[in-house]
């Protein structure tokens, strides 16, 4: 029986009625500002030139309303948070930003139109499953809906008043479920990128990967001369050990610089290479964290993990990415705050995996394997994956004297 209707209440429904009402409450302050307008300069109007003066200054508003470009980035955003829509975020627009102007006005528009709609009418419905059901409760009379008089009789006899109440509910949740569908078909054309934006986008990602070929070709032939010299040098060494120490040891101080010089390198090209072949191994998931962790505590740190949710209905490349990114969080640990206690926690809910690692800050305890003023790749790595994974992450000092990193990603716009 309650098959049939039980997409009408999922959650997705009720984030799409909460963001439609958004829109009717973003219209008030237009709305207000139009009324006052028509209502001040054009008092002694006929009403008809009134209603003229407040449409247009309503239209006028909302036009300048989606001009900044941070309100097309946060239609953006809300949509995809609610909506469930995967839009990208929005890029610069080729050939100025006119059209973009008109698009992101008419998402307000709609959204305002649709959010009117819904509030209206899930309103009235569920005033009218109130008075119904309140009636027949209190022992029944005669009830005016709508203009319609209608007699609600208490007792066994006014048994329709319940179904009659529970059928405006579901009117009300498939009224929001429509709302959802539409706003949700008109996400792409009004908020998505124009052809002419993917076609810059495709010229720039072709740019990106003719960069990253060259520089792969630079990071082999810098990477393979300095393995060539460092094995040169560790032969000399070995060699002059007993005859000539000190010689020795000027071998391996230019061992150790040139591999410093080598890890710079490295550093600098990896941060801009994500290009690569499909590695064959098997990937990491979020079922091999516990290894993971296992292996940290080996070094002498404490490791205090929390791990709550049903892992196995994580998406494999939210898994996949989720389990770089304790990686990574712990190798910041060990290297920055070497010994520390480190609390990792990792929590999956209906939505959304949350994983925050934190622990104390540095101290002057780092095990040294950074130079000053080098910054690594890891953040910026964390970064890019997040973005791929339409996630949020947040890195930095909290109150408290620790370090945080949390990161959150959605489940079900997971790629």
């Amino acid at each position: 029986m309650w098959k049939p209707i039980r997409p009408l209440f999922r959650a997705d429904t009720v984030r799409g009625w909460v963001y439609a009402l958004a829109g009717a409450a973003w219209s008030l302050p237009p709305t207000a500002v139009a009324l006052a307008v028509a209502a001040g300069v054009a008092r002694s109007w006929p009403v008809g030139l009134r209603w003229v003066c407040f449409g247009a200054v309503f239209v006028a508003l909302l036009a300048a309303g989606g001009f900044p470009r941070a309100v097309r980035a946060r239609c953006v955003r809300l949509a995809n948070r609610l909506l469930c829509t995967g839009l990208p975020a929005p890029g610069a627009s080729p050939g100025g930003g006119r059209p973009d102007l008109v698009r992101t006005s008419a998402w307000l528009a709609l959204h305002m139109a649709v959010g009117w709609a819904v509030a209206a009418v899930t309103g009235l419905l569920a005033a009218v499953a109130a008075v119904l059901a309140g009636v027949w409760f209190h022992g029944g009379d005669r009830v005016a809906l709508l203009g319609l008089s209608v007699r609600v009789a208490g007792g066994w006899r006014g048994g329709w008043v319940p179904l009659a109440a529970m059928g405006c509910l579901v009117a009300a949740a498939g009224v929001c479920a429509g709302a959802v569908a539409v706003l949700r078909s008109a996400a792409p054309a009004l908020l998505g990128p124009r052809p002419a934006e993917r076609l810059a986008a495709l010229e720039e990602r072709t740019r990106l990967l003719a960069g990253r070929n060259r520089l792969a070709q630079e990071l082999h032939d810098s990477i393979g001369h300095t393995l060539t010299a460092a094995t040169i040098q560790a032969a000399v060494a070995a060699e002059l050990m007993e005859r000539e120490p000190e010689a020795a040891r000027r071998a391996l101080s230019s061992i150790e610089e040139s591999s410093r010089s080598a890890m710079d390198d490295l550093d600098h090209v990896l941060g801009v290479l994500r290009e690569g072949k499909a590695p064959t191994a098997p990937q990491h998931t979020l079922g091999d964290l516990r290894a993971l962790l296992e292996r940290v505590r080996q070094t002498g740190t404490e490791v205090r993990a929390d791990l709550h949710g049903d892992w196995a209905r994580v998406p494999a490349a939210v898994s996949r990415e989720t389990y770089r990114i304790v990686q990574e969080g712990l190798t910041n640990a060990l290297r920055h705050a070497h010994r520390a206690p480190v609390t990792l926690r990792v929590t999956v809910t209906d939505d959304w995996l949350e994983a925050e690692l934190t622990n104390p800050l540095a101290g002057g305890r780092g095990l040294g394997l950074t130079r000053p003023g080098r910054r690594g790749q890891g953040l910026a790595g964390i970064g890019e994956r997040m973005r791929l994974l339409r996630g949020e992450v947040s890195v930095g000092p909290v109150p408290g004297g620790r370090w945080r990193l949390l990161a959150r990603i959605p489940l079900r716009s997971a790629p």
